[in-house]
């Protein structure tokens, strides 16, 4: 039986494969169960400071998969709650891994796979890949994808697509921000690629720190707490290991040794 998600670990980048091409890399119970899974081992992996989302085939993710859905039409409302909420901790994981996380857009992301575009930290389109909010054209709403999708894109962009289910291209997702970097084809992988490996020279308990820090400051009225609150947060990492070491590289003139990063 094929594995339906590949991971590959190469100096400090994971590489995560949706590995369902049939059927446009589109999700059922046990790819969630087994993509939650290997994500949370790998936010346990010191060695891991990089985590790239990918899918294998013509596309990145069709969303979910139709004869799965069809199946969980006839489970109850209380089963349809459950099941749904696995997708929604899937997400969840996703968009808090301490490791920074980018998705690799080919073709389709449709439904659930652009919710998992919007999760991911940074997303790189190829210019041929196309996007969807679809649900509404199976008499569904995008209500598990709705925070990542509308963080990502804004509530405006937002009530536009989740309405009319239209789909839209790569430089419409770069123009609202689905995606923050549109390349051709054949420079997507290589892209991605080099992105990851810039990522990785970085310590691990920084980016782990930056995506905290993000996560607490946004949204937040810019007052005396808040001040206060992130004055506290660069006083601790100054004093960090990583923070001492990055300060001493960089006067001596020399790759920072960072001493949270295991070889």
């Amino acid at each position: 039986m094929t594995d339906t998600v590949l991971l590959e670990l190469n100096d400090g980048i994971a590489r995560i494969t949706l590995n369902r091409p049939e059927v446009h890399n589109a999700f059922d119970d046990a790819l969630i169960a087994r993509l939650q899974e290997l994500l949370e081992q790998l936010d346990q992996n010191p060695r891991v400071r990089c985590v790239a989302l990918h899918g294998a085939g013509k596309s990145f993710s069709a969303g979910a998969d139709l004869n799965w859905m069809q199946a969980v039409a006839g489970y109850s409302q209380e089963q349809n709650q459950h099941d749904a909420l696995a997708l929604g901790e899937l997400l969840h994981t996703l968009y808090r891994l301490r490791k920074p996380t980018v998705a690799v857009v080919q073709g389709a992301a449709l439904g659930g796979g652009a919710g998992l575009v919007a999760a991911c930290d940074i997303a790189l389109a190829s210019e041929q890949a196309r996007f969807a909010l679809s649900e509404i054209r199976l008499g569904l709403i995008p209500a598990v994808i709705s925070p990542f999708v509308i963080a990502a894109m804004g509530t405006r962009a937002t009530r536009r697509y989740a309405l009319s289910g239209e789909r839209f291209g790569a430089a419409e997702a770069h123009r609202l921000g689905l995606v923050q970097q549109v390349l051709p084809d054949a420079e997507l992988h290589d892209g991605a690629a080099a992105l990851c490996r810039n990522l990785a020279t970085y310590s691990r308990e920084t980016l782990a720190a930056v995506k905290d820090l993000i996560h607490a400051v946004s949204g937040r009225p810019i007052d005396g707490e808040l001040l206060t609150e992130t004055a506290a947060r660069i006083a601790a990492q100054r004093v960090s290991a990583p923070g001492r070491e990055g300060i001493s590289a960089f006067l001596e003139k020399r790759t920072p040794a960072w001493p949270d990063n295991p070889k």
